[in-house]
């Protein structure tokens, strides 16, 4: 007798993402009741990069981090994102539950683009984000002429 089997794509892609997870030394978070498991081998703040007609922009989030414990660098065009994170103090009257934010150093390394004027780089840090901007150099800008047909 001939039984059929639900093929069901997404429980594939599921399996797949937990045995690539394994390779770097975290799982991703299991679901549909099964044990919750997840190890943080590693931490680097998150980050958006957009770009204007001036200038590029990285905001990376840095919670409870002050200006001081981070360091921003321009060196042969890559910019460099720096610092450490230090756990609070743990307190012996409390008891902790679940500790899922990570600590400690960390660092993030972007190419800048050509058009970057290194010179010109600036950064901000206010509420837990670092704001660095990149201004495009002015012979980099493209100027656009009509030109006429003959």
């Amino acid at each position: 007798m001939n039984m059929l089997t639900r093929w069901d794509p997404m429980q594939e892609f599921q399996d797949f993402e937990k045995r690539l997870g394994s390779w770097f030394g975290r799982a991703p978070v299991s679901k549909n009741g099964e044990k919750e498991s997840m190890r943080l081998t590693e931490w680097a703040p998150l980050v958006d990069i957009t770009e204007d007609d001036k200038e590029y922009l990285i905001k990376a989030d840095l919670p409870e981090m002050k200006k001081d414990d981070i360091k921003v660098t321009v060196r042969e065009g890559i910019l460099t994102l720096s610092g450490e994170r230090k756990y609070e103090k743990e307190e012996k009257d409390k008891k902790y539950h679940r500790v899922e934010r990570a600590y400690g150093s960390f660092q993030r390394s972007f190419s800048m683009p050509d058009d970057t004027d290194e010179s010109k780089v600036s950064a901000q840090f206010k509420d837990g984000v670092m704001q660095v901007h990149l201004p495009k150099s002015e012979k980099a800008k493209v100027k656009t002429h009509e030109i006429k047909v003959g």
